[in-house]
This record gives structure tokens, C-alpha cells and sequence, in this order.
């Protein structure tokens, strides 16, 4: 096994280049997991920890966050936890604390995971995956077209993600996890939500109930025409229900060690209720202040 370690972007971009067979390294905490049970045996690991740059988040002109490929779960819990709420929750079921301080989202992102935790909020978040390659420059990949199968992305051989950009919470967020245990766990599924009131919009995210993390689409448009957008009446349980239902049928899961295809329906359907009646009793809260 070859180990390159890059000093500067630019010489990560020529390695990827010249060793498409490359695996990229920055917290390694799936990796070397792998490498280590002999379950993986890459011809060449790329070791990103020296690029400068990668642990930056900085916002953009347009209001929106560009995350680095190297800011760690950790981070993004204290330092845009308010910002990308549906994300930190998110991160905060990742793993262990240590777990944390070298995982990255970008991390997740590359394995491609469908139980991966951050995947779902950045769907409901309408997140966008900045990739870059020597030859073709940057490339900007929307969540929602990142996802090609199991542990399968829209990366080209000689990519690298070099952030996510996503847009501050607009309205209320919330992501929500079923395990075996309480922590240090793979999703048996997850759900994200996030409300989008200006746009009077909906975002969802479902995972670990697919072959590729997805959204729920017709739960979102369900949702959009049927939510009191002023916030003056409580939520109407048939519109949960349904809301949750329609989730529910977006998934596509199976029968596995973690659980079994209808029981991940059952959970994706209770998590969509939940999540969604936290979140409308946040905006209900938010939108009774302003009055």
C-alpha cells in the first residue's frame, strides 16, 4: 500500500490525478476501521491532513456556508450548531466523542454510506457538494444527485470533495435517528426535516431506508399545501399522519441484521410525525413572538 501525503491542494488534485485508486484519508475513521479488519486493501491512501485550508467554514457573499472537507463533527456541533441545527443534531449521534473529533461530514460524504448520519439533513437542507479534479476544475454536485447507490457517489475517479455549501436555517430543523442502542450505533433509518417558510417549502431526508440516502418528495409537496404557514393553528394530526405515511412510502429498505423492511416503514413513518410536529411547534413559538 502506497501512502501519499500532499502539502498543498493542488498536489492532492495531481496524486488524485495520477492514482485514481487513491483513498482519500482525513479522520480515517471509516477507513482505517476497514483496513484494519482486512476488510479493505486500497492500492494507495491520499492523506489530505496537511492541505491548509480543508478545516476552514467561512460565509459566503451570497449568505450561504462553505464547509471544509476537514471540519470535524466536533466543530460543526460548537460552531454552526446554530446555523445548520438539523446537521449538528445529526452529528451529535455520530459515534463517540473521540469519533467525532475526526470525523468529517465530507468524510460521510465519500463513503457514501446510506446509513451515513449527516446524509438526510443535507438533503432536507438542500446542501450542494463542492468536487474538484486537475483536469476539470470544480464541479457543484446537489445532495439530492450525489447519492448513485450503496456506497456508491457521483464522484469521478479522480475527484476530491473539497466542501459542502449549505444555507443557514431559514425555519426550524430537526433530524431524528432509530438504533439498536442509544449511542455508538448505525441507523437501522433516520429522518431530517427542515422547513423552509419564506419559500413555504419542505425538505426531508430519509435514510438507512434505501440503497441511496433520498429525499421524500411527494411528503414535501403534501406537506407545503397542507402546513398553516402563519402559525396560528396547531398541527391537524390527519395532516401528520399523512405527512408521516408519505414518507414512509419514499423508502425502499430491506431486511437486514439492524432490523427489517417494515419495521423501517413503521420507523420512518413515526420519526417523519415526530420530527415534523417538533419543528411546527418551534415555528408556531417563533411565529407568536414576532406577532
Amino acid at each position: 500500500m502506497d501512502f501519499l501525503r500532499p502539502a498543498t491542494w493542488e498536489e492532492a488534485l495531481a496524486a488524485k490525478a495520477r492514482r485514481p485508486d487513491a483513498v482519500p484519508l482525513l479522520g480515517g475513521t471509516d477507513v482505517m476501521v476497514e483496513i484494519n479488519l482486512d476488510a479493505r486493501r486500497p492500492a494507495a491512501l491520499l492523506d489530505l491532513t496537511a492541505v491548509p485550508g480543508l478545516a476552514a467554514w467561512e460565509r459566503a457573499v451570497d449568505g450561504r456556508l462553505r464547509v471544509g472537507a476537514g471540519v470535524t463533527y466536533a466543530r460543526l456541533i460548537a460552531e454552526l450548531g446554530d446555523l445548520l441545527p438539523g446537521l449538528a443534531q445529526a452529528a451529535r449521534t455520530v459515534g463517540s466523542p473521540q469519533i467525532r473529533n475526526r470525523g468529517t461530514v465530507a468524510g460521510n460524504l465519500g463513503a457514501a454510506s446510506p446509513a451515513g448520519d449527516s446524509h438526510p439533513p443535507l438533503l432536507a437542507g438542500d446542501a450542494v457538494v463542492e468536487a474538484e479534479s486537475a483536469a476539470r476544475g470544480t464541479r457543484m454536485i446537489p445532495a439530492g444527485d450525489f447519492y448513485l447507490g450503496v456506497k456508491r457517489s457521483a464522484l469521478a475517479p479522480d475527484e476530491l470533495i473539497r466542501a459542502f455549501w449549505a444555507a443557514p436555517a431559514s425555519g426550524p430543523q430537526y433530524f431524528s435517528k432509530v438504533g439498536t442502542r442509544n449511542a455508538m450505533v448505525i441507523a437501522v433509518c433516520s429522518f431530517a426535516i427542515a422547513l423552509h417558510p419564506a419559500e413555504r417549502r419542505v425538505g426531508t431526508g430519509v435514510g438507512s431506508a434505501a440503497p441511496t440516502p433520498r429525499r421524500a418528495p411527494e411528503a414535501e409537496r403534501f406537506l407545503a399545501g397542507e402546513l398553516d404557514w402563519t402559525g396560528a393553528a396547531p398541527l391537524d394530526a390527519r395532516v401528520a399522519a399523512r405527512f408521516g405515511a408519505l414518507a414512509a412510502r419514499a423508502a425502499a429498505p430491506i431486511d437486514d441484521v439492524r432490523g427489517t423492511a417494515d419495521y423501517r416503514r413503521h420507523a420512518i413513518a413515526v420519526m417523519a410525525r415526530r420530527t415534523l410536529t417538533w419543528a411546527y411547534d418551534d415555528y408556531r413559538k417563533k411565529a407568536a413572538e414576532c406577532a
